[in-house]
């Protein structure tokens, strides 16, 4: 049984080709400019070309009204959203934090399929949101149809029922992001919460 031994302490030859093609590899001067490219051609990539889902959802859910209004929100105008708490349901402040949080994560995620340059443009404006709130339902109603009729984006939080609420009860309407007047226009004369 006369053999090469070899000294597990000492690699192969084949081991130190690898290491040493892995040592050339990833130096930062080949390594960090990769990175950077990679980074920079994913951001190109995901912002450039909206998926074939995106755009089918967004003309199934904007009508020709609200395409053309959502269209000419100017880059450069501050955007805001509100949102609407019915007072007639007497809801303590941690549901309507609750119910809050669900309209403005509704209504982000709506949009994320169909305006996502909206959402970024109110991202960049800070995400403002005002809480205000309506007498009932009907009047609840009035400010969503107002408000879709404008082309602004609306979302409305139906409670599963599990607390203090009904199933199925309208608690918070969000309305926008839009420009801060058509906002105004729908929602300015309701008093904050």
């Amino acid at each position: 049984m006369l053999g090469s031994f070899r000294n597990p302490s000492q690699p192969s030859k084949k081991q130190k080709q690898d290491r040493e093609w892995l040592a050339v590899s990833f130096k930062p001067e080949n390594f960090i400019p990769g990175l950077v490219i990679g980074f920079i051609l994913g951001l190109f990539l995901d912002l450039s070309k909206p998926t074939k889902t995106t755009t089918k959802k967004s003309n199934l859910l904007l009508g020709k009204n609200q395409k053309q209004r959502l269209a000419s929100v100017n880059s450069d105008e501050e955007l805001k959203m509100v949102l609407v708490v019915r007072q007639d349901l007497k809801m303590g402040a941690g549901k309507i934090a609750s119910q809050c949080a669900h309209a403005a994560t509704g209504i982000y995620s709506e949009l994320m399929h169909s305006q996502r340059s909206l959402l970024r443009q109110w991202e960049l404006c800070g995400q403002p949101k005002i809480v205000v709130t309506c007498k009932n339902q009907q009047e609840m109603n009035r400010l969503k149809d107002t408000a879709e009729s404008i082309g602004l984006p609306t979302f409305v939080v139906a409670d599963a029922g599990r607390t203090q609420v009904s199933a199925g009860s309208k608690t918070v309407l969000a309305v926008g992001p839009g420009s801060r007047a058509s906002v105004d226009s729908v929602t300015g004369k309701l008093r904050l919460l």
